[in-house]
């Protein structure tokens, strides 16, 4: 016998019972999977490939406010607001296709009856057993988290606020600093700067070690409430109200974000010294206090929270030391003074090796036509204790221990190469020209020709789109070597301009003689024309002497730039005198590069 008898025969109608049994199992699953997932706790729905919503649960419409079965055939979308991020949008997108696993997200979500709630959102394939023959659909879970979200806020806000005042804290405060520096650095929606005024109570120790710490309390929860008056009225119909916090003591902070310029943080420090001048009542106690306020306001570019902390902290020991009850702005060059010369000089030089320096430009505007004709180069030094230096804090420096040298070939070498990416950036315009400062011992300590002609060669500036400034009294009667440089360079087709013309030799005989092709007429000529034309004015000399200076200049072939141009009214009678250019605060505070490129690109 063989093997086939050793088993029982199967009967013919035993495969059709089997596959009988796997359909009755199937159905049976699927029941109760539908079941399940009717009475799951968890809001779900089921959403076919075209994102419609094939069937939700009992948990699901209640979390909507919705009847049971009212949102099958909705958009899911729609009702958890999945559209409003991109990145979500198209994550959620690949899941429907198929393409991605799963979505997770929060959403915040407004409920019919008027309160918003948090909800957690897991988008992902259906499981086994329904996915068998609901294949391209996706199973949606909305867990309701606004309660844990709650939470969270309600121990934020404890971690993050003072308990005696209910200001933002130290914490908070450094958070929002942080976040709006770099919103200043980057969103160009915003006027890039950012304020601080940083106040101290004169004499709280006093307060607090005669009337004890709970007095001492209740007046900082009153001073706290006052700032925050102050705080309101600043920001009411102009811009968002500066944040007040508490970082310690009796220090407050009040922190301007998106700040318009001094005078905002200046008018902020003003109203809030008034206010706490106004004596406190404390449960019948009368309390009189004042305060001491230092005052900063940046671009937000370049700064840093511990460089803005530091000059606050600079500027209100001034205000107190100054005699308290007052508000002080800070000023880099008071700061920079508290450095010895010693401590200055003898980081000159590293401090070029290191690209501590920096330029700004300002314009050099055309007075008939008001177009952009040059720029002059002006260096600032970035110290990384003191902060941005203007020259007359370190150049009178360079040149004594013969640093200058350095620091003028790096000058002359980055305004060339920044002149020369202006040029390539902007073909379609006239290229403007680039003026340098030089000083007198760069010429006798160094080939300046050599270095010009190198640095040209270097940056593929054109010579004529180059000019170098000299003062009066260094050019006036040079004789010899200076005399040969400036010859060397004239002829190599290199501007020379004689800057603050008017204030030194004035040796007009001898300005005939000179390879010079402009002079830069002194600011104290300027000043004078502040006055409308047909105004009465006592004093038109300044008027007189710039009308001759401007005809003897024509007649020598040479140009004139006005300095310290700041009215309309001040332009309007230097160009009817016939002056060329004009520099000054009218058309351009020294700015840096990116601003040139910005108004290189507005100009034809």
């Amino acid at each position: 016998m063989n093997g086939t008898s050793e088993g029982p025969i199967p009967t013919a109608t035993a495969p059709g019972r089997g596959r009988a049994d796997v359909t009755e199992r199937r159905r049976t699953e699927r029941s109760d999977y539908r079941a399940a997932f009717a009475a799951a706790p968890l809001p779900l729905a089921v959403v076919d490939g075209e994102g419609l919503v094939v069937s939700a649960n009992d948990a699901l419409a209640d979390l909507f406010g919705e009847a049971p079965g009212a949102l099958t055939g909705r958009v899911a979308a729609d009702l958890i607001d999945l559209a409003s991020d991109a990145r979500t949008w198209h994550t959620y997108l690949e899941v429907l296709r198929g393409r991605q696993a799963r979505l997770r997200c929060t959403r915040r979500l407004k409920h019919p009856d008027g309160h918003s709630l948090w909800v957690q959102i897991t988008v992902s394939p259906m499981p086994e057993p329904a996915g068998r023959d609901e294949s391209g659909t996706v199973l949606l879970a909305a867990a309701d988290i606004s309660a844990r979200r709650e939470l969270q806020a309600r121990l934020r806000h404890v971690q993050m606020h003072d308990p005696v005042t209910r200001l933002p804290n130290r914490n908070l405060f450094f958070e929002r600093l942080a976040s709006a520096l770099e919103a200043g650095t980057y969103d160009d929606a915003s006027t890039g700067r950012i304020g601080l005024c940083y106040l101290d109570l004169d004499g709280f120790k006093a307060v607090n070690d005669t009337l004890g710490h709970r007095v001492g309390d209740r007046l900082l929860a009153a001073v706290a409430e006052r700032l925050t008056r102050c705080a309101d009225r600043a920001g009411y119909g102009r811009t968002a109200a500066p944040l007040v916090a508490r970082l310690g003591g009796d220090e407050f902070a009040l922190l301007v974000e998106d700040s318009t310029g001094t005078d905002q943080l200046a008018d902020l420090a003003e109203t809030t010294l008034r206010a706490l001048q106004e004596p406190f009542d404390l449960s019948g106690q009368r309390l009189s206090v004042s305060a001491s306020i230092g005052v900063v306001e940046r671009r937000a570019a370049g700064t840093t929270t511990t460089g803005l902390m530091q000059a606050a902290d600079t500027t209100l020991y001034w205000a107190k030391t100054d005699g308290k009850a007052r508000w002080t702005l800070f000023d880099p060059e008071r700061n920079a003074h508290r450095m010895t010369r010693q401590a200055l000089s003898s980081t000159l030089r590293p401090a070029v090796e290191r690209d501590e320096f920096v330029l700004e430009y300002q314009p050099l505007v055309g007075l008939d036509d008001e177009g952009l004709h040059g720029v002059e180069a002006l260096v600032r030094w970035q110290h990384p204790q003191f902060g941005l230096l203007t020259p007359n804090r370190f150049i009178g420096l360079a040149e004594e221990d013969g640093s200058i040298v350095q620091l003028g070939r790096w000058v002359l070498r980055s305004a060339c190469r920044q002149a020369r990416r202006w040029q390539l950036d902007h073909p379609e315009r006239e290229p403007v020209f680039v003026s340098v400062n030089v000083a007198v011992r760069q010429v006798w300590d160094s080939d300046l020709v050599a270095d010009v002609a190198e640095i040209l060669a270097e940056t593929g500036l054109s010579a004529h789109l180059l000019q170098l400034e000299l003062t009066e009294s260094a050019v006036m009667g040079s004789a010899g070597r200076p005399l040969q440089a400036l010859q060397a360079l004239s002829d190599m087709g290199v501007r020379i301009a004689i800057d603050d013309f008017g204030t030194g030799y004035s040796n007009l005989a001898y300005l005939s003689r000179l390879p010079v092709s402009v002079l830069k007429l002194d600011g104290s000529f300027v000043r004078g024309f502040q006055y409308e034309e047909g105004e009465q004015h006592t004093n038109r000399a300044d008027e007189v002497i710039v009308e001759a200076m401007v005809q003897l200049a024509h007649r020598l072939g040479l140009t004139v730039t006005a300095e310290c141009v700041e009215t309309a009214a001040q332009a309007a009678r230097l160009r009817r005198i016939g002056c060329d250019t004009g520099q000054g605060w009218l058309y351009s505070r020294p700015v840096p590069a990116d601003r040139i490129s910005v108004l290189l690109g507005g100009v034809a």
